[in-house]
């Protein structure tokens, strides 16, 4: 009997196993980038609640941009 050759069940077994090992690393990745998130909303919280200037700031920064924002765009539809 020869050994270096796989049967049709340790084939299968294999691809199984690949599938396996290929899911297994999306799911560690997904898991990371939630604690790359989880990390910078934790962040986030502790910087506004030790200096809530900071929040203020960027809503005033986010309110700017809109702003910047609806100019282009009007500027855009006039160029049109």
């Amino acid at each position: 009997m020869d050994n270096s050759v796989p049967s049709g069940r340790e084939l299968e077994e294999e691809q199984e196993m690949d599938q396996l090992g290929k899911d297994l690393e999306k799911i560690i990745d997904s898991v990371e980038n939630m604690s790359v998130q989880l990390t910078w909303m934790a962040y986030d919280m502790v910087v506004l609640r030790t200096c809530p200037q900071v929040g203020e700031s960027l809503q005033k920064l986010e309110e700017e941009f809109f702003r910047c924002k609806a100019v282009l765009q009007s500027n855009f539809i006039y160029a049109l």
